[in-house]
């Protein structure tokens, strides 16, 4: 299934399990205006079909003692196609390394580090990510705030497009 196919109810149902993916099939279909066995269908069938990709519980990291976000620009010696896969099967591997993202442009890669202390953290850069094959340069920001941190997709948006459209 193709997101280009998914009607109102479905692209409801994403946005309502995206803001609180733990609640009932029952409270779930009450909200998007559909009975609750046609609702759990279409649940099944975005599972299936990946556009679920799983369920997760949003924790606070400093509250569990991981003090410490930097993002880490990195640059690579060469971007041949077996160098990037490389690097990012080590990104993979890497705890501490909770997204990368391949850009385009003067960095190959911005990695987000979640640490428990600096230290743990400046370990990780001068033993594992400064060391690794084919790394040229790293550059670092640590995180002082968030000012906002709102995973998922902005649904509304795409309902106003839609909306202009029809």
């Amino acid at each position: 299934m193709s997101a280009s196919k998914l009607d109102l109810i479905d692209r409801q149902i994403l946005a309502e399990l995206q803001a609180d993916g733990r609640m009932t099939n029952v409270e779930l279909a009450k909200r998007v205006g559909i009975s609750a066995p046609p609702c759990l269908r279409r649940v099944r069938t975005l599972e299936e079909a990946g556009l679920i990709k799983g369920y997760h519980a949003d924790v606070d990291t400093r509250e569990l003692g991981f003090e410490v976000q930097v993002f880490a620009m990195v640059r690579l010696q060469s971007q041949a196609e077996g160098d990037l896969s490389a690097f990012e099967g080590r990104c993979r591997a890497w705890p501490l390394v909770r997204e990368c993202h391949m850009l385009n442009g003067e960095i190959d890669f911005i990695l987000k580090c979640t640490a428990p202390d600096l230290s743990s953290f400046q370990s990780f850069l001068t033993e594992q990510l400064l060391s690794a094959p084919n790394v040229a340069s790293v550059k670092t920001s640590l995180v002082i705030r968030c000012a906002k941190d709102q995973p998922g997709l902005p649904f509304e948006v795409l309902e106003a497009r839609l909306a202009k459209t029809a």
